[in-house]
């Protein structure tokens, strides 16, 4: 064990894009558990493009936000180091999905983590396909989208862990998954595990006019990870019918808490009958979670979910592992490995 716990706080709201000096390391004494309470060392600190909105000063998100001089919120896998409950022993792996932080260390009541079984899938897996992405996947696919069998599905960000999942569940529920990403090698990556198809954007000169080829007959559910330029051209496209499930901005991350200024195809959206609406998976009750992971799982043993993790080394690569997101530079899943 370290001697001491290791943090990274937010130092300033950023001005745009994060950079790192927006963060600062600190140094603390390792917490020590109370009664019924686990100490945990963290393995893997997940790193999601969520992160953005939570050190934003204006709270356009959503729940409560990093100030500066907090830890940075984050989700972690790790091992018990220390157990005061009889429910879960040191040795085990578990998975906080929000609440552990940047830091090397944290403690906490056992129901507040989940036992992570590494003979299911790798230990990776449990924040990505079985973990928080697993379930925003399902439930913004099959609950907000509503997708039916035979359903062009276009999902952008379609490399990164949300996207990469969404795209597989659209094909096993017999829809017709289109990727847009941003370079030929994680276009690649998406026709491996089941996109039908592809668009490039960093690569094409007209975006809407390579999803019109791409999608002939219109887009019935657009999966939107990233707003901006990609949702302009997904609106020249729709079929009747269509549903878009509004789920991130990762596009807009320089310039967060300003409008996002861009075309606006509102005919098309009333001509298409088209439904658009946000979504977090906050929203949903715990049962619907278990649903899907129950899901999830199965369809993982079963070899019908892949994976793929952007996996980067050192404790203090955190802040510049974020960034690397917010850049659309990462493939797959993000982690930061301790």
């Amino acid at each position: 064990m370290h001697s001491m716990n290791r943090q990274w706080k937010l130092k300033r709201y950023p001005d745009g894009m994060p950079t790192p000096d927006d963060w600062e390391m600190v140094e603390s004494a390792i917490p020590r558990p109370g009664r019924e309470e686990i100490l945990v060392k963290a393995l893997y600190l997940d790193i999601s493009p969520y992160m953005r909105g939570k050190i934003n000063p204006t709270r356009a998100y959503y729940g409560s936000g990093v100030e500066p001089g907090d830890t940075m919120i984050g989700g972690a896998i790790g091992e018990v180091m220390e157990s005061n409950s009889d429910r879960i022993r040191a040795g085990q792996l578990v998975v906080s999905d929000f609440n552990f932080g940047w830091q090397d260390y944290s403690v906490f009541d056992p129901d507040s983590v989940r036992i992570v079984n590494p003979d299911l899938a790798p230990v990776e897996t449990w924040l990505d396909a079985l973990g928080v992405n697993g379930v925003t996947a399902y439930l913004g696919l099959f609950e907000a989208a509503s997708m039916q069998p035979g359903d062009t599905v276009v999902v952008s960000a379609a490399a990164g862990s949300v996207g990469q999942i969404t795209g597989q569940l659209a094909r096993i529920a017999g829809g017709c998954p289109v990727a847009v990403t941003s370079s030929a090698e994680k276009l690649e990556w998406c026709r491996e595990i089941g996109f039908d198809r592809g668009v490039d954007y960093q690569n094409t000169d007209n975006l809407a006019e390579a999803l019109k080829i791409a999608c002939p007959g219109g887009i019935d559910v657009y999966f939107d990870n990233t707003a901006g330029a990609i949702l302009d051209a997904v609106l020249q496209n729709l079929a009747v019918g269509a549903r878009i499930t509004l789920c991130g901005t990762t596009s807009l991350a320089s310039k967060f808490g300003q409008p996002d200024i861009g075309d606006r195809y509102w005919r098309q959206i009333i001509t298409a009958r088209a439904r658009l609406q946000g979504f977090l998976v906050l929203d949903y009750p715990q049962h619907r979670y278990n649903e899907a992971q129950q899901r999830l799982g199965q369809w993982v043993r079963e070899g019908r979910i892949q994976h793929r993790f952007d996996v980067v080394d050192g404790f203090d690569k955190a802040p510049e592992a974020l960034i690397r997101v917010l850049s659309s530079k990462n493939l797959g899943k993000q982690l930061v490995a301790l």
